[in-house]
């Protein structure tokens, strides 16, 4: 058994699911689990429904619209009649979601979110499973939600790992060249609601199929070459790093790395599968392979920029110390938010975060913590992360631009820069 995940990037439009299907005929006879991704930018378009539904929004129906237009206009490109079923298939899917955003929400924000966004990847998986079909491929269709089981945290559900192994396992036979198309990114609670396991969540649900049914590799196809050591749109001299640890790539991934989704790694190095990136046009290229490595590799200086940061600074109004009960205050509210703090430092009276300038998260988590503490914060920072650093790659980063905070460990140093 293999896994193969697209992301939406690949399947865009209709010449990417055309090269899914090349790829997918390359894989002879062997088992093969598809995930897919929502579309194109369908997930975010999918969060502006949700954010119109849940604001009774009197453009909530216009923005679906738009979600459907983009789905019909692929699907007319990819099958030269209107007779296939995936049109049947899309005309329900979207008369249950027009249902759903007519009539008033249930005030809980991320589940309602849940309902509408994993719309996305079910969409995605039925088109390409009806092309896959009209080209021969004989292929079988499995909702993720009914064998993906999770709790209730809605947005960024935990799997129930017990329940889950023994679901999938008999929801993906193993008889020999056997394949299935699926979804990434969802899932369902015991309770029959849909879940979702967070933003690009799809690297993830491709690592847990894995896991579950002891695949020999999983592959993500993607619009790079490989794992880069820096955005090719930012050093055009980026090379791509042919292999890596499993260390390695749960680092880069801690950093920011958007090669590869953090969580991703876990399930994989538990059972030492390979993990492969490679690149979509280009899929018989070698692109990097994230496996178990007993040698010390030569790595060149790995850069990672985060942009739109945003620096919090937080005191005790009384000079007091950050001491424990002020620390779990902060952290408290950092989980209440679910704002991810990118970088930690902190003295003997202050304590500071870096995190993703999302200010409808972070506001209320200041204004929260304002009656308490005395809190200064700088909008519209980089967080610049340089793995295997050397003083060359930091001055290259750095130059001559203000650094507000820095920190250097033996292999990373990251500066938050204006």
């Amino acid at each position: 058994m293999i896994v193969y995940k697209f992301g939406g990037a690949s399947i865009k439009d209709a010449e990417g699911v055309r090269n899914l299907a090349k790829i997918v005929s390359d894989t002879q006879d062997q088992n093969l689990v598809i995930v897919v991704s929502a579309m194109g930018k369908m997930t975010n378009a999918l969060e502006k429904v949700h954010n119109s539904y849940f604001k009774s929004m009197p453009d909530k129906q216009d923005m679906l619209k738009t979600v459907k237009d983009f789905h019909y206009h692929l699907v007319s490109e990819l099958f030269s009649g209107s007779d296939n079923p995936v049109y049947s298939d899309l005309e329900n899917l979207f008369n249950d979601a027009e249902k759903l955003i007519a009539a008033g929400t249930s005030f809980e924000k991320d589940y309602e979110y849940d309902k509408i966004v994993s719309l996305g990847e079910i969409i995605s998986s039925r088109i390409v499973f009806a092309y896959l079909q009209s080209q021969g491929i004989d292929i079988q269709w499995v909702d993720m939600r009914t064998c993906l089981r999770t709790d209730e945290t809605f947005r960024d559900a935990r799997v129930d790992f017990d329940l889950s192994t023994k679901l999938i396992n008999e929801a993906f036979g193993k008889q020999k060249g056997s394949k299935y198309i699926t979804q990434g990114f969802i899932g369902c609670s015991a309770n029959g609601k849909s879940t979702t396991l967070g933003r690009e969540g799809s690297d993830y649900t491709a690592a847990l199929l894995a896991y579950f049914l002891d695949a020999e590799s999983v592959t993500i196809w993607k619009d790079v070459p490989g794992i880069l050591n820096a955005d090719p749109r930012l050093m055009p001299d980026a090379v791509k790093l042919k292999e890596i640890s499993y260390h390695e790539a749960i680092e880069l991934a801690y950093y920011g790395a958007q090669v590869i989704h953090p969580k991703t790694i876990k399930p994989i190095q538990n059972k030492n599968i390979p993990l492969y990136v490679k690149p979509f046009l280009a899929h018989k290229e070698e692109g990097t392979v994230i496996h178990d490595v007993h040698e010390n590799l030569i790595i060149p200086p790995v850069y990672i920029i985060k942009t739109n940061q945003v620096l919090i600074s937080i005191s005790p109004k009384d000079f007091s110390f950050i001491a424990e009960d002020n620390m779990s205050l902060i952290f408290a509210k950092l989980a209440k938010y679910r704002i991810k703090a990118n970088m930690m430092q902190n003295s003997a009276i202050s304590f500071s975060i870096v995190a993703d300038n999302d200010e409808s998260k972070i506001h209320y988590f200041i204004g929260e913590l304002n009656s308490s503490f005395q809190i200064l914060y700088n909008q519209n920072l980089e967080l610049v992360t340089v793995r295997h650093y050397t003083d060359e790659a930091i001055k290259r980063v750095t130059g001559s631009r203000q650094i507000f905070v820095r920190q250097l460990s033996r292999r990373t140093a990251r500066f938050v820069i204006k």
